[in-house]
């Protein structure tokens, strides 16, 4: 009777998976670029203008613009130095995070303070109290539509965002408590450093969310995955 002999099989090579690019990890994807990298620009330097706009009101600012400003007065520097500078600083909170910044994340750190600064410059404080009501409300409708403008090109999020949606990945923490915490600490410090708090910091508080869901779905760029085949 023959016997049969089996041959022992040779174990298949072992898969190891590549690192992304430093492109991929910066663009995430790139999907539309022509498209997203000039609504980018375009949104964060619309964010920009939208600060220096709300400074110029008088009325009072939003909570991190509180802070920026009180550091202004006790430091120097100018405001949008500051914005800036505190950017740069926050993204460093990231590292123990493990959080990866993207070129949106970057961008955001390099224009937004200098956008306001430029604002501050070619803009005045408008005298009559209506004109300066005017003038905060549009303020904070134009921030709205920039926040749509630079996350709807998804590019990564803004250094403030992502250490709120860090600290929510680490902590296990609803993303509106960690917000609210860290919206309210900047506030009080900027407000003890001198900061001007008032009805715009409220308006901003209360319109800045809905602004941004109504705004957010008309400027996304669709990812290849929702892109909708022809043929």
């Amino acid at each position: 009777m023959a016997t049969t002999t089996t041959r022992p099989t040779t174990p298949a090579p072992a898969v190891t998976a590549r690192r992304p690019s430093l492109a991929v990890r910066l663009l995430g994807d790139t999907h539309a670029l022509g498209c997203r990298l000039p609504q980018l620009l375009v949104g964060l330097s619309l964010y920009g203008a939208s600060m220096g706009l709300m400074l110029r009101s008088g009325l009072g600012l939003d909570p991190w613009d509180v802070f920026h400003q009180g550091l202004q007065r006790t430091a120097g520097l100018s405001v949008g130095a500051w914005v800036t500078i505190c950017g740069a600083l926050v993204l460093l909170l990231w590292i123990p995070l493990r959080q990866r910044p993207g070129l949106g994340t970057v961008a955001n750190v390099l224009m937004i303070g200098a956008a306001m600064d430029l604002t501050l410059r070619v803009t005045g404080t408008p005298g009559p109290l209506p004109a300066r009501i005017a003038l905060m409300v549009g303020a904070i409708v134009l921030n709205g539509l920039a926040t749509g403008l630079y996350i709807g090109a998804r590019f990564g999020p803004g250094p403030r965002d992502g250490l709120m949606t860090g600290l929510h990945r680490r902590t296990g923490r609803s993303l509106r408590l960690i917000r609210t915490g860290i919206e309210l600490t900047v506030l009080a410090a900027g407000v003890l450093l001198g900061g001007t708090a008032g009805v715009g910091t409220v308006a901003y508080a209360l319109a800045i969310g809905p602004l941004a869901q109504i705004f957010l779905p008309w400027c996304t760029v669709p990812s290849p995955a929702e892109t909708p085949r022809k043929g």
